[in-house]
């Protein structure tokens, strides 16, 4: 079974269209890759920008100010992941434009899935669509679940090479038989929207230095606190989950924000007794309803990275979609809380487009 590879052009206004698009494979050298990723160190990196807050007057937006659950307020604030998306897709979509007027270059960005799993189908087919709806260039690479992981890697190479192409996407996770560190680090760091590249990571831990991406999902939630007010410097932070993915750059993030972190993991003793002191919960631990209105302080504020399925027999499908913290119970207590669905899910994918477009615009000087 060959590889698909598909083009979508959706720099015009018109309904996006899928072209057949062909490339001439180039074979893969270990040691200009690992040039690659070394030389791009001295690239402008991206500096956390201030981020703006929702407008408190806007009658199309809810109000971002965060009540004090200590005063007796009936139920928390829900944090609209879904309405920020929306609202930042927009921000995307005109700076999109005007790069294109201003220069004539359309941010690019590469997907590479790898076997037929359907969730990861489905997250493809909806970065796709999201690209289509700001003006980004998709393009799509297929391979089936028996491909080697040097012919995941040769499209990789590809596409570290490609102008056309600003951010590179491979979709985890990958066949058992590949190494996942193999082909996440020979991504070029310039073109690594996901943040996942070893070098990118480090320089997001270190003090001074800033990474050319975050990833994508903790840098979401981060952008969910400031869209919604949320005070972080100095406050109690408490990450739930310890993934390269979304728990510790989450928690790098946060103390980046001059937040207090703590970090609750499956070995931590009484981790109730941890989160209940924290302002901030972060939680991507992957438990459905694990968190507890009895673990959280009065007045918290909690994003739930969580997506979990559990049955439910009202259900058409026979399951419904919960966090990891009890939402019902939540919102009793804590003053703000993103729902499951349609909170932190919407962020994740509005932060790739913003990755990709700030990676075109530091590739061009733009």
């Amino acid at each position: 079974m060959s590889p698909s590879l598909v083009f979508t052009d959706s720099s015009t206004s018109t309904a996006s269209r899928l072209l057949p698009f062909s490339r001439t494979a180039t074979p893969f050298n270990a040691a200009v890759s690992l040039l690659r990723s070394v030389g791009p160190l001295n690239v402008r990196p991206f500096v956390l920008p201030p981020l703006r807050t929702l407008s408190v007057n806007s009658s199309n937006n809810p109000s971002p100010v965060i009540n004090d659950k200590s005063g007796g307020e009936a139920c928390a604030k829900v944090i609209d992941g879904k309405m920020v998306a929306k609202q930042i897709r927009d921000e995307i979509a005109a700076e999109v434009l005007k790069m294109k007027e201003a220069i004539g270059v359309v941010p690019g960005l590469a997907v590479i899935l790898v076997g037929d799993r359907k969730d990861s189908a489905t997250y493809v087919r909806n970065k796709k669509k999201a690209c289509e709806s700001v003006g980004i260039n998709s393009f799509e690479v297929r391979l089936p679940e028996d491909s080697t992981e040097q012919e995941v890697i040769k499209f990789i190479s590809e596409f570290n090479n490609d102008p056309s192409v600003h951010g590179i996407l491979v979709q985890l996770p990958l066949p058992s038989h590949m190494d996942e560190q193999n082909v996440l680090n020979a991504v070029d760091i310039v073109k690594d929207v996901d943040g996942f590249h070893p070098l990118n990571i480090g320089r997001l831990a270190m003090r001074g230095r800033d990474p050319l991406f975050v990833p994508c999902t903790p840098k979401g939630c981060i952008e969910l606190l400031h869209r919604y007010a949320v005070e972080i410097k100095g406050k109690r932070a408490v990450v739930i989950g310890r993934s390269n993915i979304v728990g510790m750059p989450a928690a790098l993030l946060l103390q980046r924000e001059d937040a207090t972190v703590s970090i609750v993991h499956s070995r931590t003793k009484n981790p109730e007794e941890i989160v209940k002191h924290a302002d901030i919960i972060i939680s991507a631990v992957g438990q459905p309803n694990m968190v507890r209105g009895s673990w959280l302080k009065p007045g918290a504020v909690v994003i739930d990275v969580g997506i979990n399925p559990v049955e439910d027999a009202k259900s058409p499908r026979g399951y419904k979609l919960v966090g990891d913290v009890c939402y019902e119970e939540a919102c009793k207590v804590a003053s703000a809380v993103t729902p499951v669905p349609g909170g932190v899910g919407p962020m994740t994918i509005a932060m790739l487009l913003s990755n990709t477009l700030s990676s075109a615009k530091r590739i061009h000087n733009f």
